[in-house]
């Protein structure tokens, strides 16, 4: 999504003459519902770029009551950047569509064993449901994810994404500084034990393997905001740093970075679509189903993003694998 507001006049003059569209804050720092737009239908530059600037104030957005599928979504998001494929462990997106990524715990029991579920707790309703910005260990993570509810059940299932550019304001000056400097590994399954390489996960992680280099903190290519580039999905260990000083640096920021005060949490319906800016935010997964047998199915799709760079200038640098662009060759375990 680097090319979200290419031009900040032409997007100011756009959105002063675009048609009424609704929008409705949610949270104090972070968080918006945007109602008024029939996504199944083309919209014109106005209106895209209304929400273009919503996106980038709100840090995530919402739609409800949106009747499309996935060439709609695509269609969509596409006015906003060039698309990736589906994932980077991804090698069966639906038919004609490599763009999506299906979220559904049948499809996962079937790729990884029917103990997927005992094996990874907490994923059952999502790919990863712990706090996480969207496949960091890529060394270009997406810039923005758009998640579209098709199934959801009639209670629980909540996301909740957090605002990392207010997390990090809400540091100290003196902590700020510190982390201005620091550079973060990041892989997948961070944090997770690894015993247990033999499962088809661990196997298909490992034959795709993606290990980057990021900035502690990231400066948005756009708004020029500093935020958090930390997440415990992915992020394993702060370089330079001995391995306690880094666990505990670690521990810090992202129990601070996921205080009540930064987030915005969203119930879902049937037609409800998200779309968050991934330079700026974390999100979490449903954490009350596991105990459930309810049926829950959305489709993601990402943009491409560039590499971060924080504010000493250091740009992120590929470990292991390569660049997530709109081609895969996920490698088959």
């Amino acid at each position: 999504m680097t090319n979200v507001i290419t031009d900040s006049v032409t997007a100011e003059a756009a959105e002063s003459n675009s048609p009424e569209i609704s929008v409705r804050r949610l949270a104090g720092h972070i968080g918006a519902e945007i109602s008024g737009v029939d996504l199944s239908q083309p919209l014109d530059d106005a209106v895209i770029a209304k929400i273009r600037r919503k996106l980038l104030k709100y840090k995530v957005v919402f739609f409800r009551d949106q009747e499309i599928g996935h060439a709609e979504q695509i269609a969509f998001a596409r006015r906003f950047g060039e698309l990736t494929h589906a994932h980077p462990h991804e090698d069966a997106p639906p038919a004609e569509f490599p763009e999506i990524l299906t979220i559904d715990p049948r499809r996962y029991e079937q790729k990884y064993g029917e103990n997927f579920r005992e094996q990874y707790t907490k994923r059952r309703y999502t790919y990863y449901a712990g706090w996480h910005t969207d496949v960091t260990a890529a060394v270009n993570p997406p810039a923005a994810s758009l998640l579209r509810a098709e199934t959801v059940p009639s209670y629980g299932g909540d996301t909740t994404w957090t605002n990392q550019v207010a997390a990090y304001e809400g540091l100290s000056e003196p902590l700020r500084k510190l982390v201005d400097g620091l550079r973060a590994e990041h892989r997948f399954r961070a944090g997770q034990e690894r015993g247990d390489e033999d499962d088809e996960l661990s196997r298909r992680i490992q034959a795709n393997l993606l290990v980057s280099v990021h900035p502690v903190v990231r400066v948005h290519p756009e708004t020029g905001e500093k935020a958090l580039f930390v997440n415990p999905g992915f992020t394993t260990r702060i370089l330079d740093l001995s391995a306690v000083e880094s666990r505990k640096l670690l521990e810090l920021l992202f129990e601070h970075l996921t205080r009540p005060e930064y987030t915005v949490r969203f119930k879902w319906e049937p037609g409800s679509l998200a779309f968050w800016d991934n330079r700026a935010t974390a999100h979490l997964g449903p954490q009350d189903l596991d105990h459930l047998d309810v049926e829950r199915v959305l489709h993601r799709v990402t943009l491409i993003g560039d590499r971060p760079v924080g504010p000493t200038g250091f740009t992120s640098e590929i470990v292991a694998g390569e660049e997530f662009r709109a081609t895969a060759n996920v490698k088959i375990a």
